[in-house]
């Protein structure tokens, strides 16, 4: 049986700029971190002894007979990368939902691969596994999807991460003392809207958008720089942060008609309202956990104010995805192996 635990992650600058389709053009950069909440995926080779080849528990479960049938994108597109046509089960759960701007389905893809990678004794180092994650989901399953949460799940920490034009990345950790990193982690409260919502169908309408868009992508990417700044100089103050990410928010909700919404706007109108500097929703956008800039004196009045929503406490997270058990199983004899499962393939036709 093997257990990964891969961490979710807050973007705070240049969300939009990790897209292939703008990158390998002019270049992409974006500032974000692992936080201390993350997914579980839990693998083993499933004894050929059932009337189903795989199971598959999630938000629902799945037992099939060819992991060809398998619904779930992810769990498909990374048996598949990965060759794997033995059975097989897998069970993943979070501590945070998924849909809701976090990265969770790129932490499901790397967190998996790098099980599945166990299962085969194989090692994978953060680079390669971020690689492969990005292939998966945009290659093999066409999803319209970046490639900053991929990198960040594998590597974990606080990243400045510059994908090039040749398709390469190149991933710096943020230099900074650890007493400034945690000034800025006490300027920060995640609300979850309850809303939740598909990020790839909101990116297909920015990606059509690019194009059109070089102005405010272009703004969004010199923020990079500068908010990297703000973090590694202590002679700014921390609060130039927070009147960055407003900026950034204004620009990011330009972008697409789908990434706010009455109810967001509202919610953000609060928040400032009760104090907060600055601040922008998380991921594609439509909805999800929403990110304050409060000044510390201030975050209690901002909870009375959205006392509604759910306030989430978190803290930066250093570690990347990584193997919390490891404990192999012999395989099964191939040959009885392939013949009960070429069985099981004719009971279900």
């Amino acid at each position: 049986m093997i257990i990964t635990r891969t961490p979710l992650r807050v973007s705070f600058f240049g969300g939009g700029t990790d897209y292939p389709v703008w990158y390998r053009e002019h270049g992409g950069a974006v500032l974000t971190t692992a936080i201390d909440k993350y997914c579980y995926i839990t693998c083993r080779r499933l004894p050929p002894f059932f009337e189903y080849r795989s199971r598959i528990s999630y938000s629902k479960v799945e037992n099939v007979c060819s992991n060809d049938l398998i619904e779930h994108p992810s769990v498909r597109g990374c048996l598949q990368f990965l060759k794997i046509r033995e059975g097989v089960e897998i069970h993943h759960v979070a501590d945070l939902p998924a849909r809701t701007g976090l990265g969770t389905s790129s932490a499901f893809t790397v967190g998996l691969l790098l099980g599945l990678y166990a299962l085969k004794d194989r090692m994978r180092d953060k680079h390669a596994l971020a690689q492969d994650a990005i292939y998966v989901e945009q290659e093999l399953l066409r999803e319209a999807v970046g490639a900053q949460d991929q990198v960040i799940a594998a590597y974990g920490g606080f990243n400045h991460v510059h994908f090039c034009v040749d398709g390469s990345i190149d991933v710096k950790p943020v230099v900074a003392p650890q007493s400034r990193l945690a000034e800025l982690e006490n300027h920060l409260v995640l609300f979850f809207t309850g809303f939740t919502r598909t990020a790839s169908e909101i990116a297909k309408e920015q990606l059509r958008e690019t194009p059109k868009r070089k102005g405010e992508l272009g703004a969004m990417l010199q923020m990079v720089n500068e908010a990297k700044d703000i973090i590694s100089n202590t002679n700014r103050q921390v609060s130039e942060f927070g009147r960055l990410l407003h900026e950034s928010w204004k620009l990011k909700r330009s972008l697409s008609s789908k990434i706010t919404s009455p109810q967001i706007d509202e919610i953000y109108e609060a928040g400032l309202s009760a104090g907060a500097i600055g601040g922008k929703l998380l991921g594609a956008g439509g909805g999800g956990f929403m990110l304050f800039f409060v000044p510390p004196e201030r975050r209690e009045a901002l909870r009375r104010r959205l006392q509604n929503l759910l306030s989430v406490p978190f803290t930066f997270s250093a570690r990347g995805s990584h193997v919390v058990v490891y404990e192999p199983e012999a395989a099964y004899d191939g040959c009885q192996a392939s013949e009960t499962m070429d069985a099981q393939i004719a009971s279900c036709r």
